[in-house]
């Protein structure tokens, strides 16, 4: 399914915003739910820090995902969208109180915790509402995602979680305490991952770690395997979609759950991504002794991945012709910059476009995820606005 631009739109539009190709996002989400149909217990939950346009969690929740939250304010917006509570976990290394009274407040379905101090700090603040918040561990598993350094998040040195050596201590002090449930583990190995090794490999340690609480009589009625599927950078029309049989195929073989248990998803990337293109025009081509710079209207506050992780992002000129919209072949070399006052304001070098003059439309695509919700007004540039397809 390739994404379709609108080109009468376009024109009006002033730059630089975000599009979002509404039918490919609803396509997205159809694909998730036919894979998972057969599984009355699993259960995908849309990570909201992908992308938090209103829009966008409004479509997720007339398709019955839950949300994926670690932030007060996510657990409002998708509250806001329509996202039930009952299906709203909470995950997040440091929760401020005012956060968690947030969730509290209207009754989550799970804290995803990621220390005993906190499960302390939630037993505190739901015995003063007299109220029973039901926790999951968050337990670091360290298994090597083998992705981006800055998005991995499941091995020994990270932040995140406990210690797969603390989780039945951990498990112990929830349930001698008396307004904390314990209801299941939660685990996220990293983001953007294309190989399913990784995830088969979370699978086995998790069926390790199941048998140990077995032994010790702990029951654990949910597990949460997170997230982290990657998506097609290089060549977003041709897997616009991901490959999400294969994906839910990996749990379906290798994680052994027990009768009744509750498997939990956290999918936000492979969501969102593809569905979402940050429009741009071209300020000046900028004719060097050694390289041409085409310096765009768009930069690092509208789209901060490229500067920050180094990630590719495909770039593509738009044309319009006839009041309809074509990505044209390459034939031109390019460093694609933005104006702000950064080196690193930088989407992409030693680029192959068609020649390109002041004005012309530009197409940073798969921009739907970590795209708009990054952005930021450095330099006191405006927010982004959006337009949906």
């Amino acid at each position: 399914m390739q994404t379709h631009f609108s080109s009468e739109q376009f024109l009006l539009q002033g730059t630089p915003f975000y599009y979002y190709d509404i039918a490919l996002l609803d396509a997205t989400l159809a694909e998730i739910k036919r894979c998972i149909e057969s599984d009355a217990h699993w259960h995908v939950h849309y990570a909201v820090k992908a992308n938090a346009n209103p829009t966008i969690l409004s479509h997720i929740a007339h398709a019955e995902l839950g949300a994926d939250c670690v932030s007060g304010g996510e657990i409002e917006a998708a509250i806001a969208a329509g996202i039930p509570a009952s299906r709203i976990v909470y995950a997040g290394v440091g929760k401020s109180d005012w956060e968690i009274e947030i969730g509290l407040k209207h009754n989550i379905s799970c804290f995803n915790v990621e220390s005993v101090e906190e499960l302390q700090v939630i037993n505190e603040l739901a015995t003063r509402r007299n109220i029973v918040a039901r926790v999951a561990f968050r337990i670091n598993p360290n298994v090597d995602a083998h992705t981006h350094e800055k998005i991995t998040t499941g091995l020994s040195e990270n932040k995140f979680g406990i210690d797969m050596c603390d989780m039945e201590e951990a498990i112990y002090l929830a349930q001698s305490l008396s307004h904390v449930e314990y209801i299941g583990l939660h685990f996220h190995i990293g983001s953007q991952i294309l190989d399913n090794e990784p995830f088969r490999q979370l699978c086995l340690r998790i069926n390790e770690l199941q048998e140990r609480l077995e032994k010790s009589n702990i029951y654990t009625p949910n597990i949460n395997v997170g997230g982290g599927l990657g998506i097609n950078y290089e060549d977003p029309d041709a897997e616009s979609i991901p490959n999400f049989e294969s994906y839910f195929r990996t749990f379906r073989e290798a994680l052994q759950l027990r009768e009744g248990q509750q498997l939990h998803f956290e999918l936000g990337r492979s969501i969102v991504a593809q569905c979402g293109s940050l429009i741009s025009r071209v300020l000046y081509i900028k004719k060097g002794h050694t390289k041409q710079f085409l310096i765009l209207d768009a930069s690092m506050t509208e789209l901060v991945r490229p500067a920050m992780y180094g990630a590719f992002h495909k770039v593509q000129r738009i044309s319009i012709e006839n009041e309809t919209t074509v990505l044209e072949k390459k034939d031109s070399i390019y460093d694609v910059v933005g104006p702000v006052c950064e080196s690193s304001d930088v989407f992409v070098k030693n680029y192959s476009l068609p020649s390109c003059e002041r004005g012309d439309l530009i197409a940073i695509r798969s921009a739907g995820a970590y795209g708009e919700s990054m952005a930021s007004t450095y330099n006191l540039r405006p927010l982004p606005s959006s337009l949906l397809g």
